[in-house]
C-alpha cells in the first residue's frame, strides 16, 4: 500500500474528526458568508505526482476552493428552486459514502429494501397510488427522461411495435403536447429521438395563466383522430407554480388515446399541506410522476424519484441482460429501471430526513416557505420600485422593475442582488417580460431572512434607476 494512503488508514478516525470539525465550521457560519461569489476561481494547478494526504488535501481545499463555494445551502439563495439539507439528511449523506452501497441490486445488502421503503413513504406523501412503482434518479431531467422513455414504449405498444428492440425510427412521429413545459421535457424528448420538434405548446388559461386550457387540448387530441399521444401536465411552472387542472386532463382520456406524464417536480410538495393538496390533485391519476427531492424536500444533491403505472414497460426499455445480474422479477433490482447500472444509496438521506422529521416536518416547511413567499410578495407589492409579474401561488415570486424592465436593467439588478453577497435570484422572461424569480424551499429560511432579501432587492432596484 502505498506510504500516504498508509498512514491516511491508520488515522482514520482524526482525519474524519478534522473533516467534521471543518463542515461543522462551514454550516454553522453559513448565515454569514456571502450567498454567491462573484470573484475568479482559482487557476489549475498540476496534478500532484505524490499528494499531501487527505488532512494536507483538506487544508488545500479550505484555502484554495471553499471561499468560492457559494452558499446555496443557506437561507438566502433562492435561485432555480434549491433546497438545503435538513440536519438528517446531511447525516444521511455522509453515511451513504461511509457504507458506499451499490444499491442497483439486492445481492448481500438490505440496501434496495430501504429503497423501498423510502419510494413508500415518498408515494403516501404525494397520495400516489399502490399502482405507481418507483425509482431514485439524478434530478428532474432524468425523472422526467425516465418518464417519457415509459411513455415512448406505450405510445409503441399503441403501434405494435417494441421500440426498446427495433429502435425509434421504427415508431414514427410521436406528438407531446404540453402547455408550459419546462426545458427538461424538449431536452429529453432529443435524448430518446422523438425530436424536440415534436413537443407541441398548447394554449394556457388567459388572465395571467401558465396552466393548460383543458378545451384547448381536448381540441389538439381530437385532430391527431385516435391516434396515441404524450400528453405532459404541469404540477407546478417554474415561473408562476401554476398547476394544471390534472383531473380534468386525465378525464380525457374517455375519449382520447394518451400517456399522462406529470411534472411534479417542487409542486408535488403541495400535497403535504392541506391547505394547498387541492392544487396537487389528480397526481395519482398519472402514468408517470416526476418530483425532484433536492428541492423542497431538503436532500442533498442530486436526488429526485419517478414514478409509473407501468412498470413493466419500463423494465422492457431499462433491463440489462447479463449472466452476473439478476434477471428482472416482479420485484426487480433498481438496475433494470433506471438508465444507471451503479448508483450510491441516494434514498437513505430521504429516509433519514422522512424518518427525523416525519410528514408534519416536511409539511411545515412547505408551509414555512410558502407563507414567506407571500411575505416578500406583499412587500413587492408595495414598492414604487418594484412590482409583481403574476400572483404568488405557492412558493415562488414572480416579479420586475415597475418602470423599464428591459433585459440589461433586470440582469444588473440580479448582479448588484449577487454582488451584495445577501441573496440570490434568477432571471426569467414571464409572458413577454423580463423577470426574475425568487424561489422558497430551503428549510432554514426566516422573516428576517426575506426581510434582508427585500432590503437588498431594493437597493438593487435604486442602483439601476
Amino acid at each position: 500500500m502505498h506510504r500516504t494512503l498508509a498512514d491516511d488508514l491508520s488515522r482514520l478516525p482524526a482525519l474524519l474528526q478534522s473533516a467534521r470539525d471543518f463542515a461543522a465550521g462551514e454550516v454553522t457560519g453559513l448565515d454569514n458568508r456571502p450567498v454567491v461569489h462573484l470573484d475568479k476561481a482559482p487557476d489549475p494547478e498540476p496534478l500532484p505526482a505524490e499528494g499531501a494526504g487527505a488532512e494536507g488535501a483538506l487544508a488545500r481545499f479550505a484555502e484554495r476552493w471553499a471561499p468560492g463555494f457559494s452558499g446555496s445551502a443557506g437561507a438566502r439563495y433562492l435561485g432555480f428552486v434549491t433546497g438545503g439539507a435538513t440536519p438528517a439528511s446531511l447525516t444521511g449523506d455522509w453515511l451513504t459514502s461511509t457504507f458506499d452501497q451499490n444499491a442497483s441490486g439486492s445481492g448481500g445488502s438490505s440496501a434496495t429494501a430501504l429503497e423501498r421503503e423510502t419510494l413508500g413513504w415518498l408515494r403516501e406523501l404525494f397520495g400516489l397510488s399502490e399502482a405507481h412503482s418507483g425509482a431514485f434518479v439524478t434530478g428532474a431531467t432524468v425523472s422526467n427522461t425516465v418518464g417519457l422513455a415509459i411513455a415512448r414504449e406505450w405510445v409503441g405498444e399503441r403501434r405494435g411495435v417494441c421500440v426498446s428492440r427495433e429502435g425509434a425510427a421504427t415508431l414514427g412521429p410521436v406528438d407531446v403536447l404540453s402547455g408550459s413545459p419546462h426545458s427538461s421535457v424538449a431536452k429529453a424528448l432529443s435524448v430518446l429521438g422523438i425530436g424536440r420538434d415534436r413537443l407541441r405548446t398548447v394554449p394556457v388559461l388567459s388572465g395571467n395563466r401558465e396552466a393548460v386550457d383543458v378545451e384547448q387540448l381536448a381540441a389538439a387530441l381530437e385532430a391527431l383522430d385516435g391516434g396515441p399521444a404524450i400528453v405532459v401536465a404541469n404540477a407546478g411552472t417554474v415561473n408562476t407554480v401554476d398547476f394544471d387542472d390534472l383531473r380534468a386532463i386525465a378525464a380525457l382520456k374517455e375519449r382520447y388515446d394518451f400517456w399522462l406524464h406529470v411534472d411534479a417536480a417542487f409542486g408535488a410538495f403541495a400535497a403535504l399541506s392541506p391547505t394547498y393538496a387541492h392544487l396537487a390533485e389528480g397526481l395519482d391519476a398519472a402514468d408517470s410522476v416526476c418530483v425532484d427531492l433536492h428541492k423542497w424536500l431538503n436532500v442533498p444533491y442530486d436526488a429526485a424519484v419517478q414514478f409509473t403505472r407501468r412498470q413493466d414497460l419500463q423494465i422492457r426499455v431499462f433491463h440489462n441482460a447479463s449472466p452476473y445480474l439478476r434477471l428482472p422479477t416482479a420485484d426487480p433490482d433498481f438496475l433494470h429501471l433506471t438508465p444507471e447500472n451503479s448508483q450510491r444509496l441516494r434514498a437513505l438521506p430521504a429516509w433519514f430526513s422522512l424518518a427525523a422529521y416525519g410528514s408534519a416536518g416536511h409539511r411545515e416547511i412547505v408551509e414555512r416557505n410558502v407563507a414567506l413567499a407571500r411575505r416578500l410578495g406583499e412587500r413587492i407589492a408595495g414598492t414604487g420600485q418594484l412590482r409583481l409579474l403574476a400572483p404568488v401561488r405557492l412558493n415562488v415570486v414572480c416579479f420586475t422593475l415597475a418602470d423599464e424592465p428591459t433585459q440589461e436593467r433586470v440582469n444588473a439588478v440580479a448582479r448588484a442582488v449577487a454582488a451584495s453577497g445577501e441573496a440570490f435570484v434568477t432571471p426569467t422572461v414571464y409572458d413577454g417580460t423580463q423577470g426574475l424569480r425568487a424561489a422558497f424551499s430551503n428549510w432554514r429560511t426566516s422573516e428576517v431572512d426575506t426581510d434582508r432579501v427585500f432590503d437588498a432587492l431594493l437597493t438593487a432596484a435604486a442602483s439601476v434607476s
